[in-house]
């Protein structure tokens, strides 16, 4: 399972790239690693609003882009309107339940032998890669069963 950085780590990166180190960007921080739930924005806004009554959705959003162009979280597009967020930024394949829209990290699969295949094959010096596949969870399956 993955384990997010320690506020301390958060603080220097995002210092040696320039940005401030705030409250509230350490926060969504915190709460996009300790989740294998790959949420939204407005996930992140209503999980966090308890804690911080005064952050507003706008602060979430700049705090999640700045995450992301620090190295600090990823932006997933699982082909919904609006995109999920994951502090693991280690290259994962996702999976995407069509009934409930869960979002889960699919384990062992060998994506860095698939890159290096489309790699030789096109030409392309790959920068990134990202994997969804689709279908339908366990619980969701359940559910249709009975």
């Amino acid at each position: 399972m993955f384990v997010g950085l320690k506020p301390k780590d958060v603080t220097i990166r995002l210092r040696e790239q320039g940005f401030k180190v705030t409250p509230q960007r350490l926060a969504v921080y915190n709460a996009l690693a300790h989740t294998t739930a790959h949420p939204s924005a407005e996930k992140l806004y209503k999980e966090l609003q308890p804690s911080y009554p005064t952050m507003s959705l706008a602060t979430v959003y700049k705090s999640l882009g700045i995450l992301c162009q620090v190295g600090l979280a990823q932006e997933l597009n699982v082909g919904e309107d609006s995109f999920r967020y994951d502090a693991n930024v280690h290259a994962h394949p996702h999976i995407r339940c069509q009934c409930c829209g869960r979002v889960d990290d699919v384990p062992q699969l060998p994506t860095a032998d698939l890159g290096r295949q489309v790699g030789r094959d096109t030409g392309y010096q790959l920068t990134g890669q990202q994997y969804y596949f689709y279908g339908i969870c366990p619980e969701c399956q359940q559910s249709r069963a009975e």
